[in-house]
């Protein structure tokens, strides 16, 4: 996922959230070996928290950054001969379906899995083990539309209308996570059959000028009204926890967020991201060392201050932030994994036929 960029979180709750039982590690310390761990560009993990994995392990972990989800998905499978990593992490729901065909994953049935959700659990096969979810949605700049009069959409049919005309900023799905989880949630709030299907709502989208941005950060730093404040665009395609983030790196000057969410019904999408030991890796216990590592307590407890995501893991604490200013959808996209597949790579190139040409 693309994200706001992460700091280092609080070492006060890094120190009083210990691993749980279900946690410990599966082996014997690893003294002089390195874990390499392929990730997004948007993986961030607190330092002290990697010392810790460091320190009860006695191995180094060195993250390999690969690029967004899909690019670092496809080094991987294109690498599987001579894997580049242990570990890799990313791969969401959009991707399942395709990185479990690529079979470049070995299963482990952590015994973390124990106290994470059953629907978070998509892979029956535990080759993809979850860590974190969050929701893609749109945002809206407070102060924009109170300047220009507008009460803020109560549902994505409105968007259409002349009062939103060359209002609203999306990320190509092609190029984008969320711009992908964007589309999704329009085909599965539309439908591919009927009067009026996906196509045709993106086909208004685009007479009422809707911007496309190639990235996440484009988007929403230079596009958006209401980060930077130099966008013309009040409305972007992000995250429910973005009005959080806002707060949280004002450091201090906000109290409250220029930013709010939009929930209207088929409106967001629920991504998890996974973790997975790469098969042909040469540190077998100490990737699973590593998986156990990520779904137990001080990593999850990390998650929510460094990506801006919710921890797997329901035992893991919230920051209070998120419980002031982020939002979890009434309802999210339905489609399984296995949909997701079966028409991603239609849905792209029929979006690009009616959007971009």
């Amino acid at each position: 996922m693309k994200r706001l960029i992460p700091l280092i979180f609080t070492a006060l709750l890094l120190a009083a959230c210990g691993q749980p039982a279900a946690s410990e590690p599966t082996a014997a310390p690893a003294a002089g070996q390195t874990l390499t761990v392929m990730a997004h560009d948007s993986f961030s993990v607190s330092e002290g928290v990697l010392a810790a994995f460091e320190a009860q392990s006695g191995a180094k972990v060195q993250v390999l950054k690969a690029g967004d989800a899909g690019s670092a998905l496809n080094q991987a499978i294109l690498s599987k001969s001579a894997p580049l990593a242990d570990v890799f992490f990313g791969v969401d729901n959009t991707f399942l379906s395709r990185a479990l065909a690529a079979d470049i994953f070995m299963p482990y049935e952590s015994p973390a899995l124990a106290d994470i959700p059953a629907e978070l659990r998509l892979d029956p096969s535990n080759s993809l083990l979850p860590v974190d979810f969050g929701y893609v949605n749109i945002n809206y700049d407070k102060a924009t539309l109170t300047k220009d009069g507008l009460t803020p959409p109560a549902s994505l049919e409105e968007l259409t209308k002349p009062e939103w005309k060359g209002k609203l900023v999306v990320e190509n799905p092609a190029t984008s996570s969320p711009g992908l989880a964007f589309l999704l949630a329009t085909i599965d709030h539309f439908g591919e059959t009927g009067a009026y299907t996906w196509k045709d709502y993106w086909r208004d989208l685009r007479v009422n000028e809707v911007f496309v941005s190639n990235d996440w950060s484009d988007a929403y730093y230079t596009q958006f009204s209401g980060s930077s404040g130099a966008g013309p665009y009040p409305l972007v395609v992000s995250y429910a926890t973005s009005p959080a983030a806002e707060v949280y790196f004002s450091e201090g000057k906000l109290t409250e967020p220029p930013t709010g969410n939009l929930l209207p019904p088929g409106g967001s999408f629920r991504q998890v991201e996974f973790v997975g030991i790469l098969k042909g890796t040469k540190n077998e216990a100490l990737a699973k060392q590593f998986v156990d590592f990520m779904l137990g307590a001080q990593f999850q407890a990390d998650i929510p201050l460094q990506m801006f995501v919710y921890s797997a893991l329901p035992a893991a604490p919230q920051p209070e932030l998120f419980a002031q200013f982020a939002e979890v959808p009434a309802q999210s996209v339905g489609l399984t994994p296995a949909q997701i597949e079966a028409g991603r790579e239609g849905w792209i190139t029929a979006w690009t036929e009616v959007v971009l040409r």
